[in-house]
């Protein structure tokens, strides 16, 4: 089988490294399946999509929908690289799966509007499927409301006329959604489980999603949502995408 690409933006090695071995887990993947590139260390090289089974976007400390002048030389880099890539994939309609980071790499590059609007704060949410959610194949057994874990300062304020809403929660309206057949973005994490966030809630408590005395707190809450049928989706992707 080709490998997936896991393109990851994450500093931390603790958390880049969590996050590799989640989406290994909950994709049902050998480490021989899963080519990571650690963008935020060096610049994207050379790729042919052909070499690839399909491509994972995971989640990133970046705020696409600060300005621009606020943003630093290695997030301005990685966003336009990313760009540049999504470019070829959407033009091809190559599998893609954007999770949490998805909203601001392909959710802006099809012209969504994102801003601080639906900005959730950490921990558990109760997703619920649209109509078209429950006959998409990617969230095939999935039951039509799930719980998933979330964090995020900006989210999809107004999807692009052509994308495809897939998941909807009270806080967040957009929480899934598709474009052509098989590009698919999430705000929420499928690769999360309580061990995962608890790790991110430590790496990330100083950096504005919440006050860091709240850290033990969050991270007691967040035991309390069982986020199983969210991890269904990594596996549906590789399951269905591998080749």
């Amino acid at each position: 089988m080709k490998p997936f690409l896991l393109i990851a933006t994450r500093a931390e090695d603790q958390a880049a490294d969590d996050e590799y071995d989640q989406i290994l887990r909950f994709g049902e993947l050998e480490s021989a399946d899963l080519h990571r590139i650690r963008l935020e260390r060096a610049p994207l090289p050379q790729l042919d999509l052909d070499d690839y089974s399909g491509v994972i976007v995971g989640g990133s400390p970046f705020t696409s929908s600060i300005p621009a002048a606020e943003k630093s030389p290695v997030q301005v880099r990685v966003e336009a690289e990313i760009s540049a890539l999504l470019d070829e994939i959407v033009e091809r309609d190559f599998p893609f799966l954007g999770a949490c980071y998805g909203v601001g790499t392909l959710g802006g590059h099809q012209g969504a509007v994102i801003d601080s609007t639906y900005g959730e704060p950490v921990g558990g949410v109760r997703i619920s499927l649209t109509g078209e959610g429950m006959l998409d194949p990617l969230l095939a057994g999935v039951p039509e409301s799930f719980d998933a874990y979330v964090g995020h300062k900006e989210a999809v304020r107004s999807l692009p006329s052509h994308a495809v809403l897939l998941a909807t929660s009270n806080t967040c309206p957009v929480q899934m959604f598709r474009i052509k057949t098989n590009l698919y973005g999430t705000q929420f994490h499928p690769e999360l489980d309580a061990d995962g966030i608890a790790t991110r809630i430590r790496i990330y408590k100083n950096v504005g999603y919440f006050e860091p005395e709240e850290a033990d707190t969050l991270i007691a809450q967040s035991k309390r949502w069982d986020v199983s049928s969210a991890h269904m989706i990594v596996k549906n992707f590789t399951s269905r995408y591998a080749r």
